[in-house]
């Protein structure tokens, strides 16, 4: 890849903000969950001891998973809070690698699609799909070589058909698929 491409710096993080968000939605609501098990089984396997503490100069026996539901609440959701903005922050990253990708193939694929045969897919290095962009760019030389060489012998004919005073309707019709190819692909 070029120098250009090895430096260019994509600086909006939601790109694809829809893909983005569910992305990022989806490991917080697995985090969340996780910690809701969490908590539920802590709770329920201490339910069958007893705890004992000084509340206001008392001695208090209860549920141990009474006696700790408060804190572990507290613990977790602290934990949740802290976890989850690490959580949106790794995954924003790791849908960005993912997101600019899909964005630039989609881009560049509507103009190959419009005829743009000179197109080519430039990802940065430490992009995912890199090695798709790759074939992809090899798809799109391969199919630039075969229209260079279609128009190439589609010239070749014309100009022997006219050499041989073909009939007019034949020339015409060649060099309306010469033109055709002119139009419709930037090659």
């Amino acid at each position: 890849m070029s120098h250009a491409a090895e430096s260019y710096k994509r600086r909006i993080f939601f790109i694809k903000k829809e893909f983005q968000i569910r992305f990022i939605l989806k490991f917080c609501i697995l985090l969340l969950v996780g910690i809701a098990i969490s908590t539920g089984l802590l709770f329920l396997f201490s339910q069958d001891t007893l705890t004992s503490s000084f509340e206001q100069s008392r001695l208090v026996i209860e549920s141990t998973g009474q006696a700790i539901l408060p804190s572990v609440i507290y613990t977790n959701l602290i934990t949740l809070g802290l976890v989850t903005l690490a959580t949106i922050v790794v995954t924003l990253f790791v849908s960005h690698k993912i997101a600019g990708p899909m964005f630039r193939f989609e881009k560049e694929l509507k103009q190959v699609a419009e005829g743009d045969l000179t197109k080519r897919v430039v990802l940065r290095k430490k992009d995912q799909i890199t090695d798709m962009a790759g074939s992809l760019n090899d798809m799109i030389s391969s199919l630039h070589e075969k229209l260079l060489d279609i128009q190439t012998d589609v010239e070749r004919i014309r100009q022997s058909a006219s050499r041989q005073n073909a009939p007019k309707e034949l020339i015409e019709q060649l060099n309306n698929l010469h033109q055709n190819i002119a139009n419709n692909f930037k090659i």
